[in-house]
């Protein structure tokens, strides 16, 4: 019987497990497949804050890790939670096939990346097509080569400056006439004289499914509706994150989106089940509001345990 059972590995799971592992709860953390989330697919984060000079993804998800690590929490690199039974306690969770019982769970298993539901795309994945700029962008078969990246924000506008260091030019695809990403990222990504933005577009397929790979897009303005082909040998995705929250459905309460709903500070309606991080948070998804997040989760979840006893 585990008294904690984090789900996730992020900013918020590894926060949660710091916390409830001074507490003396002895946690379990299920990475998931991307132990570290999101973050490790981040080249520099600046943000964070105490790095003034900011600090690699991968680097800060280690550190998190290693201090987690340090007060006796335990990280399971790669176990998944293929399934949950929330509706009694102990909870009943399949984790790689086998049954765990937990008295607590906090939720934080973060989102994934959002797809343009495209055919073609999902045919071309890792065929030219992906979803992050950090883990693929210099591989062999985009040096040197066009390449575009889909999207307006933040994470867009990082992609597409960071895939300047191995492309010959990126094509930056937008739906509107200017970007939402915040205003320093957005004037680093349109000062770069190898991003050309592509304005009022959307992509309506990507080429070539028949050579099996990778070799433009067609892209449709939405003002004239005029329809135009790009060549490039990749297609960097960047059009925002969807919730991983489908084990949970039918479980616990969540928003028409996936999200999961709180009670109370990181309660979910389910009792002794707690949530932290962006499959909870739709507003600000930020590294260091996840933290805090999960930090908000393990103090609810030291609480209850305590008050149980």
């Amino acid at each position: 019987m585990e008294n904690v059972v984090i789900i996730g590995s992020g900013c918020a799971g590894y926060a949660a497990a710091i916390y409830t592992a001074r507490a003396n709860l002895a946690p379990i953390i299920y990475t998931g497949e991307m132990p570290g989330g999101l973050l490790t697919t981040t080249s520099i984060v600046e943000n964070y804050p105490g790095f003034a000079e900011g600090v690699d993804g991968t680097e800060l998800m280690i550190q998190m890790q290693s201090q987690a690590e340090r007060f006796g929490a335990r990280v399971l690199f790669g176990s998944m939670v293929e399934a949950v039974d929330l509706s009694s306690r102990p909870f009943k969770l399949t984790v790689d096939g086998n049954e765990v019982l937990a008295k607590t769970v906090i939720i934080a298993s973060g989102a994934g990346h959002r797809h343009l539901g495209l055919e073609s795309e999902e045919k071309l994945d890792k065929k030219g097509v992906t979803y992050c700029a950090t883990c693929d962008g210099a591989l062999p078969m985009f040096r040197d080569q066009p390449l575009v990246v889909v999207g307006g924000g933040d994470s867009a506008c990082e992609e597409a400056t960071y895939l300047t260091r191995f492309a010959s030019k990126v094509y930056l695809i937008h739906r509107r006439d200017e970007l939402r990403a915040s205003k320093i990222m957005a004037e680093r990504a349109l000062g770069n004289e190898k991003i050309i933005p592509v304005w009022d577009s959307v992509v309506v397929e990507i080429l070539d499914v028949t050579q099996d790979k990778v070799t433009g897009i067609r892209v449709k303005n939405i003002k004239t509706n005029e329809e135009t082909v790009i060549d490039c040998a990749g297609v960097f995705v960047a059009i925002g994150h969807v919730p991983n929250t489908q084990i949970f459905k039918g479980q616990i309460d969540m928003d028409e989106a996936g999200y999961v709903t709180r009670t109370s500070g990181s309660r979910t309606n389910v009792e002794g089940v707690f949530v932290a991080g962006d499959c909870s948070d739709n507003v600000y998804r930020q590294a260091v509001t996840a933290a805090g997040m999960g930090c908000a989760a393990a103090i609810d979840t030291e609480r209850y345990l305590a008050a149980s006893e």
